[in-house]
């Protein structure tokens, strides 16, 4: 059962792109528009994700940062984060408004991430490409990858925590090890078909 109805999602893609185009065009924060549902005032985690359109896979992503955890309200939190991804991913370059007529914007809004408990060695076998995404933290390092992304490169489970294992600067098996902690969680993702284009709710396995 959806939490986030496809009217919503498309609400949140529409937010975040005023909101980079007009922090870009003029510095300015927007704030929550006043006709805001209820709903997304909701305290929620996001991700905000810009790829470059009609490019190869590989080169596409243009910047992607969110809050892994429901500390901001929904529609503040998807603000936040289309800045974020524009002009403070450390991967790129700011962004530049001429830039944004080719970028397409893409909303997940998140779960609240679940320990995945048992010995390390099981961990592949409670997780499970096209449902979840994954955080590693160990120490003072910790990577997020989100639902989309295994789908996209298909990687299997254990290819899986060990990408997101590099994502945390850390050894691809360090999934294997107990003081590595493994959570989970799954998304619900709205994109923008092309740039400014229809926006519609994306399946993470394919439909048949």
């Amino acid at each position: 059962m959806p939490r986030i109805k496809d009217e919503l999602g498309e609400f949140l893609v529409r937010l975040a792109r005023k909101a980079i185009e007009e922090y870009l065009n003029s510095g300015r924060v927007i704030k929550p528009p006043e006709d805001t549902p209820e709903e997304l005032w909701e305290k929620m985690g996001v991700f905000v994700t810009l790829n470059r359109h009609g490019v190869p896979k590989q080169s596409a992503l243009r910047g992607c940062i969110g809050f892994p955890l429901p500390i901001y309200p929904l529609v503040e939190a998807t603000i936040k984060a289309a800045i974020y991804a524009a002009v403070e991913d450390p991967r790129f370059p700011p962004v530049t408004l001429d830039e944004m007529d080719n970028i397409t914007v893409e909303v997940s809004v998140l779960t609240p991430p679940e320990l995945v408990e048992g010995p390390p060695e099981e961990r592949p076998k409670k997780i499970k490409v096209g449902r979840d995404g994954l955080i590693v933290e160990k120490g003072i390092h910790s990577g997020l990858l989100l639902p989309q992304v295994p789908i996209e490169w298909g990687w299997d489970e254990e290819e899986f925590l060990a990408e997101t294992c590099w994502k945390a600067g850390l050894p691809p098996d360090c999934w294997l090890d107990e003081d590595t902690k493994v959570y989970k969680f799954t998304a619900e993702i709205f994109g923008e078909e092309y740039p400014r284009g229809p926006v519609k709710r994306k399946p993470l396995v394919p439909e048949e």
